[in-house]
């Protein structure tokens, strides 16, 4: 075991052989390496104030990505480059085109927020060409401004590629180099770092997380920590030992096997919304309200399912789609493996049948066939970042005759547990796509559901939207011409 955290700190490498395994990226750089211009705002990766943005290799690529550093973990970037606003100044002190973007449009008034719009701007400018203005409000989503307003960053973002072109950057010129650097810090070994009396594990193959996993069940495992950061910075909770699955590169891999994908644990949300949406539409829109795009690019499909929240956009869809959840761990000779329904991993809220030792290593995804209907919908209190408070995802299956013959509704937020409506999906059996058969489907939802009642909304409320989504799915699958949505991808496609 190697037990020394290595990284690059602009072009620097910093070498650490001891550290509080939940330090984060953003104390460590106010507190101890005194570099502020990052800021905190609400320490819950919800505001943006404290982006940064990480360099790390895929598949042999440098490939940038803008985070929340209030919820990541320092001990995480092993291996990467990590950004921040100090580094954007040129050595002759003038400022980079993102930054002087800001300056010409006005795009800073109280300058609090500002270092973390410039760094997901900085993200955007080194990963797309000229990106469009509704790309540009897609990755400003995950940062709020309170006083200036965001026509003036939009327009920034507009303006960055026009003062200088991309191929002048600093970054991207030294993007081969530091690539190559990256590549020299890369090894086999596990990560094994101390802090205090606490410890934090990264190991690189499967075989060795599972070693990890058996030799220390009480252990948190980490993948994206974009809730388990929560734990740490709102409800103080001191994790010990942590293990982080983010160096085991085999579980991002997301691979077509024909009839389904096979998506590892660790692909990221980026990833696996590229994926899904090949499978459709909905999917691509579903996913791109997963939080900021900070939360994204942390965040994972395993993270997503394995946390258990009755809230997760992702489990309901799956579950729809009748995904197959891969589970492993240390056999006697070599890993054993078991494979469930996604829909029977959930058993009460924050409970899986996860057995001891064991760990979501892929998750399985049948592609839709031929005639079945599928639809997802997301209803929360903002459009962009923020939970749900209540998601269906549907898909029907249909005979020769035009009758259903197979119904899958998942919910999420109406439970404790992301949950089938059997009741609603059992109406529709035998019956043609209707307002008769909705009609029959929205009656049955009381058999399935005590809605949960709380303050992102009431259990009547709940109740009433579970209905009026599949009253939705039925409009948009016959009404073409009937528009359900006022904001969102499928509303720009439908209607220009």
């Amino acid at each position: 075991m190697r037990e020394s955290l290595r990284f690059l700190l602009g072009d620097r490498l910093v070498e650490i052989d001891h550290c509080d395994p939940t330090l984060t990226v953003l104390d460590w750089l106010r507190l101890d390496r005194r570099m502020t211009g990052t800021k905190e705002g609400c320490a819950e990766g919800d505001c943006g104030a404290c982006t940064v943005v990480v360099g790390r290799l895929d598949r042999g690529q440098l490939r940038y990505e803008a985070i929340n550093a209030c919820i990541r973990f320092l001990p995480t970037l092993d291996g990467c480059q990590l950004l921040t606003v100090e580094h954007l100044k040129g050595s002759d002190g003038s400022l980079h085109p993102v930054q002087q973007a800001m300056v010409e449009c006005h795009g800073s008034q109280c300058g609090f927020c500002t270092p973390g719009f410039v760094m997901s701007l900085l993200a955007l400018r080194l990963n797309e060409a000229e990106p469009d203005t509704g790309r540009i409000e897609d990755a400003l989503a995950g940062n709020l401004c309170r006083c200036t307003g965001y026509e003036p960053i939009i327009a920034a973002g507009r303006r960055m590629d026009e003062i200088a072109p991309r191929e002048a950057d600093q970054f991207l010129r030294e993007r081969e180099a530091v690539a190559a650097r990256l590549a020299a810090l890369d090894d086999d070994e596990t990560l094994s770092l101390q802090g205090g009396s606490r410890r934090f594990y990264a190991p690189t193959t499967v075989e060795a997380l599972a070693e990890l996993v058996a030799a220390h069940p009480q252990a948190t495992l980490v993948a994206g920590a974009t809730d388990v950061g929560l734990w740490v910075t709102k409800a103080m909770k001191r994790l010990d030992p942590l293990i982080y699955l983010g160096r085991v590169e085999t579980l991002r891999a997301i691979t077509d096997e024909g009839d389904h994908l096979c998506i590892g644990a660790m692909a990221g949300h980026i990833d696996v919304r590229t994926a899904l949406a090949a499978l459709s539409p909905q999917l691509d829109e579903l996913m791109r309200r997963f939080g900021g795009e900070q939360v994204r690019n942390a965040g994972t499909i395993g993270g997503n399912i394995a946390n258990g929240s009755p809230i997760g956009d992702l489990p309901p869809a799956l579950i729809a789609l009748d995904a197959t959840l891969v589970l492993a761990r240390r056999g006697e000779t070599s890993l054993e493996r078991r494979s469930i329904p996604l829909e029977s991993f959930f058993i009460e809220y924050r409970k899986q049948d996860r057995r001891p030792g064991e760990f979501v290593e892929a998750v399985l995804v049948p592609k839709l066939a031929d005639g079945m209907l599928f639809h997802a919908s997301k209803v929360s209190k903002r459009f962009d970042e923020d939970i749900s408070a209540v998601c269906g995802a549907f898909r029907l299956a249909f005979g020769n005759d035009g009758r259903i013959i197979e119904a899958r509704l998942a919910y999420g937020g109406m439970s404790g547990i992301p949950k089938r409506a059997a009741a609603a999906e059992a109406a529709l059996v035998g019956q043609r796509w209707d307002d008769k058969a909705i009609a029959a489907a929205i009656a049955a939802l009381p058999q399935d559901f005590t809605p949960l009642d709380d303050m992102r909304a009431s259990a009547h409320y709940r109740l009433k939207i579970a209905g009026n989504l599949l009253l939705r799915f039925l409009i948009e699958t016959t009404e073409a011409e009937t528009r359900t949505r006022v904001a969102g991808l499928l509303a720009e496609v439908a209607h220009g």
